[in-house]
């Protein structure tokens, strides 16, 4: 009788929880097609390591949390949509996660850095504001120099993103595939030239990537994590840095995010 009336009053107490928006980001140039991580002991590109690491983290969020997916590739930043709960969305965003492409790419060119304002007014234009996970091994192509670096002296945008590292120390060559995902050679040195000069000072300061390959193994581009890049740049945005070695220490870095 005592819980019968306990059940009808039907009482509830009111308890503080803390709510999370992030938008995961996922670097798809074409350097993240690089073969240097390794899942369930086999070898894979870096970009099938972070669908991977992507499945795994989202199966641990708790419900209530809200997840947007996006896509980094040359200067810009496009999210797939704005953040939708976990729970009630789940097969959707994983399946966005599994549809992730190095052939959705809209530029050849990899400026993480000149992309970091262009993130920052995507964000803002959601309804609600998210906190920024980035996946992406720091290749810069072409590579900076005093001409395209872009000084983030003042950028307002960034409190607490983190930056996830993929890729390894040793490295290996950007393999360079068709439309139809065929092998058909890899990304020379030449393709990262510094390309400096005073031509690039206007439109052109971004740079455009060489479209050579290599033929033979000594002209091949090595491309390794960046990790000191990225920690450099973390902390000119006010954000944090971590490599991606598992899904706990990513979400033990999302908790420090407020």
């Amino acid at each position: 009788v005592f819980f019968l009336g306990v059940a009808i009053i039907n009482p509830s107490i009111p308890i503080t929880k803390n709510m999370y928006n992030d938008i995961f980001i996922v670097d798809i140039s074409q350097s993240m097609n690089t073969e240097d991580m390794k899942v369930n002991n086999e070898k894979v590109s870096r970009m099938a390591y972070t669908k991977d690491l992507l499945h795994r983290l989202l199966e641990r969020l708790p419900c209530k949390t809200k997840v947007s997916i996006g896509m980094f590739a040359g200067v810009s930043v496009a999210a797939a949509y704005t953040p939708i709960e976990v729970c009630d969305n789940f097969g959707s965003i994983n399946g966005t996660v599994e549809n992730l492409d190095w052939r959705s790419t809209w530029s050849g060119n990899t400026r993480i850095r000149e992309s970091m304002v262009n993130l920052a007014r995507l964000i803002r234009s959601f309804p609600e504001s998210a906190q920024v996970i980035f996946f992406t091994d720091g290749e810069e192509a072409p590579k900076l120099h005093v001409f395209n670096r872009r000084d983030l002296s003042q950028f307002q945008g960034g409190q607490d993103w983190l930056f996830v590292g993929i890729g390894s120390d040793e490295g290996a060559p950007i393999p360079k595939y068709d439309n139809k995902n065929q092998l058909i050679g890899y990304w020379s040195n030449e393709s990262f030239a510094l390309q400096p000069g005073i031509a690039q000072i206007s439109e052109s300061n971004l740079g455009t990537r060489d479209n050579k390959t290599a033929y033979s193994e000594s002209d091949r581009y090595i491309s390794k994590l960046d990790d000191e890049y990225l920690r450099n740049l973390s902390k000119e945005v006010k954000g944090m840095f971590i490599k991606g070695d598992s899904p706990d220490s990513v979400l033990k870095a999302m908790e420090k995010q407020k």
